[in-house]
């Protein structure tokens, strides 16, 4: 679900305080000189314990209160106190599953994906906390693989699978997802061959505003983003300057401010293969794209742009946090601590999540928890 954009002076303190200035290996590492601010302000991710080691790709950010995070064994974890405390909320019978997007519109309800082939693939929906879930969709057709899942409003969302019969599928809901139908595919591209979407941070797929959706793709021989201004009905396909060429590169994940501006990351996502054009932008809703001058250094499969911010983004990976000042175009590394996504919300609270249970808050007032679990 896209996020407003609110208070620019959040941004300016983000990007103000040393962790967003420079990377740091360890906690203590002292910052250099150009990095501190006049009131010596420091600012980095604060490590939640979650209580869990499952790996949580799905993550909404409803508040700094309130967020939600959704991962491997069928786990779904909800905090209403700023991550002090986590309760399990996991659907019932769902430890099977592999949930890898979760989208939240207060701290009462969501909706999270659940991944893989066939019957695998499951929505399901809950309005009282995650006390109780009712399963919404459930695929039925062995060709099918959903992905990734995204909301224009409380109402109307969109999901994503790999190709089927040569073409990417969408599901559709208009009632805040109690129900979904398949939208036809005769306004969809063909996709390449072994074309796909990445299920690393549930950004495969993310809308801004009431009608424009952008998807994201790789395994093929050209990674691409997919643009739809009629909440998935038609589509049209650009090539993307992201590496490509083999099932494990491509776009992974994607963020757009508005309708215009958006920013795409990934690469290869192999920890022994390097990543030397790991980001990209466009200022035209992704009819052009143009690779980062100074890109992240490695693979990166979560970003999302800081509210209040026309030029400001954080990207994560398994190897770091970077952060952006200029729209995407440049880089640089703020913390090395594992993370698969990234998300803020309306209160201009960050919050990110990844692997063994890592769940983070982004504080005003310290040094980045660089490489902690």
């Amino acid at each position: 679900m896209s996020v407003g954009l609110c208070g620019a002076a959040f941004a300016a303190t983000l990007l103000a305080a040393p962790g967003f200035a420079q990377a740091a290996s360890t906690a203590d590492v002292p910052m250099p000189a150009h990095a501190q601010t006049p009131t010596g302000q420091r600012g980095g991710w604060d490590v939640k314990d979650s209580g869990t080691d499952a790996r949580f790709r799905g993550l909404a950010a409803v508040s700094r209160d309130t967020a939600w995070a959704a991962g491997s064994k069928g786990t779904v974890l909800r905090t209403t106190d700023g991550g002090a405390s986590w309760r399990d909320v996991s659907p019932p019978g769902a430890a099977e599953l592999e949930f890898r997007d979760i989208e939240a519109f207060d701290r009462r309800r969501a909706v999270v994906l659940a991944i893989g082939e066939g019957e695998a693939s499951r929505v399901f929906r809950t309005a009282d906390g995650g006390a109780t879930w009712t399963e919404s969709f459930r695929n039925t057709d062995p060709k099918a693989f959903y992905d990734c899942m995204t909301f224009f409003d409380r109402r109307h969302g969109l999901a994503m699978s790999d190709p089927v019969d040569g073409k990417y599928r969408i599901l559709s809901t208009g009632d805040g997802g109690r129900s979904w139908k398949v939208l036809p595919s005769d306004g969809m591209p063909a996709a390449q061959e072994g074309e796909a979407g990445f299920a690393a941070s549930g950004q495969c797929l993310v809308s801004s505003g009431p009608r424009d959706v952008w998807l994201a793709t790789g395994g093929a021989a050209r990674a691409r983003v997919l643009h739809s201004a009629d909440r998935g009905r038609t589509w049209q396909a650009t090539d993307a300057p992201i590496p490509a060429g083999d099932p494990a590169r491509g776009v992974f994940g994607l963020a757009f401010r508005d309708r215009t501006h958006g920013i795409a990351v990934g690469g290869d996502y192999r920890a022994d293969q390097p990543s030397p054009k790991a980001a990209a932008t466009t200022g035209d809703g992704g009819r052009t794209w143009t690779p980062s001058a100074q890109p992240p250094p490695a693979y990166r499969s979560g970003v999302i742009w800081l509210p209040g911010s026309r030029t400001t983004a954080l990207a994560v990976g398994p190897t770091g946090t970077d952060v952006s000042a200029d729209g995407g175009r440049s880089w640089r590394t703020v913390d090395t601590g594992s993370y698969d996504t990234v998300d803020c919300a309306r209160d201009r609270s960050c919050w990110a999540s990844g692997e063994k249970g890592r769940i983070a808050r982004w504080e005003r007032g310290r040094q980045p928890d660089a490489g902690r679990n």
